[in-house]
């Protein structure tokens, strides 16, 4: 089951893919996106990786800034094959890991590698034999950034929100802690 999460900044997001994905299996992958820039987002990082060992559930915690679609590719793999389990995956987030991306290509104008790399993961997304938990943030709603790689993170990052809501089971907006599921909810023109 492919799942997205997407929600504003501080909104609940990640809490609820945790509690999500305790409910659908005994064990998890947590796989991390976030780069170590400075000394506040260390101490972010040991609260999250500290608050994960305290919630009972057992998580297996792997970093990964770039290279997401192997990542998610290795871990099916060795789930289904080798353990006749299939795996529980929980992303957090994807838009720090279009974040990389794009910083690592900040001169090139059409961002071809990012949208590669977009493709790559929906790709992946789509093969993952388990259950597959995606965070990533609602951007749009806000205001035009004055910059222009900020309009281009905007951009990408509202495509690939788009992308994979078009081929998750789920789709869930959580908004002030309260998760709802909103693709089942989804008019069509059928």
């Amino acid at each position: 089951m492919l799942v997205l999460i997407t929600g504003g900044a501080r909104s609940g997001k990640s809490s609820f893919a945790e509690r999500y994905a305790a409910h659908l299996g005994g064990s998890g992958t947590y796989i991390a996106t976030c780069q170590l820039y400075d000394d506040e987002m260390r101490e972010r990082v040991d609260r999250h990786k500290r608050d994960r060992v305290t919630s009972g559930f057992p998580w297996t915690t792997v970093e990964e800034p770039y290279d997401l679609a192997a990542r998610l590719d290795a871990i099916s793999a060795v789930g289904s094959h080798e353990t006749n389990q299939r795996p529980l995956v929980l992303v957090d987030c994807l838009t720090l890991w279009l974040t990389n991306w794009l910083l690592t290509e900040e001169n090139d104008p059409g961002a071809e590698r990012t949208t590669a790399k977009m493709k790559e993961l929906v790709e992946a997304a789509v093969r993952f034999d388990g259950n597959l938990l995606l965070v990533t943030n609602e951007v749009g709603s806000g205001i035009v950034p004055e910059y222009r790689l900020g309009r281009v993170f905007r951009d990408l990052a509202g495509q690939l929100n788009r992308q994979l809501a078009a081929v998750s089971d789920q789709v869930f907006l959580v908004t002030a802690g309260i998760p709802l599921e909103i693709k089942s909810r989804a008019f069509t023109f059928d």
